[in-house]
């Protein structure tokens, strides 16, 4: 499957796209998505999303950037064992951040969620100190839905609810100052 939109292309991960994902999860920015972590771990972590892909025929998308093809981050579904249902996430790379890149991505996967797959609003699970997944789900529509929800290994988590409307999100436009 692939994705595109004005300034991104979104694919299934391949196993090259693994050096940008361990420099990305050594790196303590990582930290509320499961990093910092060392190649050895790295490696396993990327080898089970992979494994997602396998398992449920979709998963975290490998995002790139039209024209470079610098690898920019991964947006995409994600339901492992023990989630309550498929939930939309997303991380974005060093360097890449405040360019709503995150923004267009999340919005064509959820679009592409409600018309293609026709699949129900679905969550995003944050870390509750995540202030920019937070915005960033508020900015696409999402509501808190859940402030108590843990992961199977006991993190606490927060669970917003993705809300659309004939088939599109509904995004709120970002306040202009």
């Amino acid at each position: 499957m692939i994705i595109k939109t004005d300034r991104l292309i979104l694919r299934a991960p391949q196993p090259s796209d693994f050096d940008a994902y361990a420099a990305f999860v050594a790196d303590p920015r990582s930290a509320m998505t499961g990093g910092p972590m060392e190649r050895p771990a790295a490696w396993r972590s990327f080898a089970t999303e992979l494994g997602h892909w396998t398992i449920r025929g979709y998963g975290l998308m490998t995002v790139l950037e039209k024209g470079s093809d610098k690898i920019v981050g991964q947006v995409g579904f994600w339901y492992p064992e023990g989630w309550p249902e498929v939930e939309l996430g997303w991380r974005l790379f060093g360097g890449f951040e405040g360019k709503g890149l995150a923004t267009e991505a999340a919005t064509e996967l959820l679009n592409y969620a409600a018309t293609t797959l026709g699949w129900a609003p679905m969550i995003s699970v944050i870390a509750p100190g995540n202030a920019r997944s937070i915005k960033l789900a508020e900015r696409l529509g999402a509501k808190l839905e859940r402030s108590d929800w843990k992961t199977p290994s006991g993190k606490p988590t927060l669970i917003y609810r993705h809300a659309w409307a004939a088939g599109h999100i509904c995004i709120q436009k970002a306040a202009t100052a």
